[in-house]
């Protein structure tokens, strides 16, 4: 148990030799790591793309058309222009959560990484409301006392139950690899905790995000 515990503390990897030392967390460096994956895919997924798509451009295609249908219908049309942003960051936390099946910690189980993911889509939600709206009605609509509490209980909601769910699952995954459960059970509770909770709790951070831009942008 002790060490897990320590597994749970945030590591720094490196340390950047300027201003006095810059540490560098290990949430930081597996981030780094995922981006490069992430671009590496992009590349080669893409790569001579045909009129007729076969194999892996199938899937690529099927996945991004269910992205478009999804967030369309929740934001409609007038939405479209958003629809990279949120569709960037659940390819991200999905990556992020599933990354724990290749040996490396998942960065979401750092609550920095979390608190910095859910103030990106808090801010994004903003901009939104400030580009469909105008500046003038954002500010004159953070005079209702409910919206400046939103600012405050919606990133904090979106933060915490990413980093609670995805730091649970890393818990009980490291309670069963180290034996208390017979052999087998390991893979199962993997196909549950890395795979389909990771998985949910992307979906759930990008639908909640979706559903506060639609609220911003809707016609009035």
């Amino acid at each position: 148990m002790d060490n897990i515990m320590e597994d749970l503390e945030s590591k720094t990897a490196f340390t950047i030799p300027i201003f006095g030392g810059i540490p560098v967390a290990d949430s930081c460096v597996v981030t780094w790591i995922i981006m490069a994956a992430v671009v590496l895919l992009s590349i080669i997924l893409t790569h001579k793309l045909k009129k007729v798509p076969t194999g892996s451009q199938c899937i690529l295609e099927g996945v991004i058309d269910w992205l478009d249908n999804f967030f369309t219908g929740i934001l409609g049309h007038k939405g479209k222009k958003y629809l990279p942003f949120l569709e960037t960051l659940i390819i991200y936390i999905a990556f992020a959560n599933l990354i724990g099946l290749f040996g490396f910690v998942p960065p979401t189980k750092d609550v920095n990484v979390t608190a910095a993911l859910a103030g990106i889509a808090i801010i994004f939600v903003q901009l939104a409301f400030v580009i469909e709206k105008g500046f003038v009605k954002w500010l004159k609509s953070l005079l209702n006392p409910i919206n400046l509490l939103d600012l405050v209980t919606r990133p904090l909601s979106l933060c915490m139950r990413l980093f609670g769910n995805v730091l649970g699952a890393y818990v009980v995954m490291e309670l069963v690899k180290k034996g208390i459960c017979a052999i087998g059970v390991p893979v199962i509770a993997s196909a549950y905790f890395d795979i389909f909770d990771g998985l949910l709790q992307a979906y759930v951070f990008v639908f909640l995000t979706s559903l506060y831009m639609a609220e911003a942008i809707e016609e009035e």
